[in-house]
């Protein structure tokens, strides 16, 4: 097994994506500098999930900062499913996504335990 590479720093804020709200359009996969976002399908409900360790809390996939001169930015998902929580506080928003009951149960471990650990080192630092 491969070993998991020790972050250099811990973000203010990682992008929590609430799969109650999320179509699966793959509008915020598209524009993720790290691919840190992935899609899951479970028959015919689809919605996207982020790779917690791998977020750098760029919020790109929340909107895409307009160019110098312009006035605004491009918001990315259509649908508002996407926030930015402070690292902190991302175990309570990664337990409260949202998403299939059986799904949420079946993966608590690796959602939550991964947002717990890192809000505890950035609760450390």
């Amino acid at each position: 097994m491969a070993k998991k590479a020790v972050r250099k720093k811990i973000p203010k804020e990682l992008a929590i994506i609430q799969a109650d709200n999320c179509t699966g359009c793959e509008s915020c996969l598209e524009v993720c500098p790290v691919d840190c976002i992935f899609q899951i399908k479970q028959g015919v409900t689809q919605w996207c999930e982020i790779d917690l360790e791998r977020c750098i809390g760029c919020e790109q996939c929340i909107h895409i900062p307009g160019k110098q001169g312009r006035m605004y930015d491009v918001k990315v998902c259509p649908w508002d499913a996407i926030e930015m929580v402070p690292t902190e506080e991302i175990a309570v928003a990664q337990a409260d996504m949202g998403g299939p009951p059986a799904y949420i149960e079946e993966n608590w471990d690796r959602l939550v335990d991964t947002a717990q650990h890192l809000a505890e080192l950035k609760a450390a630092k």
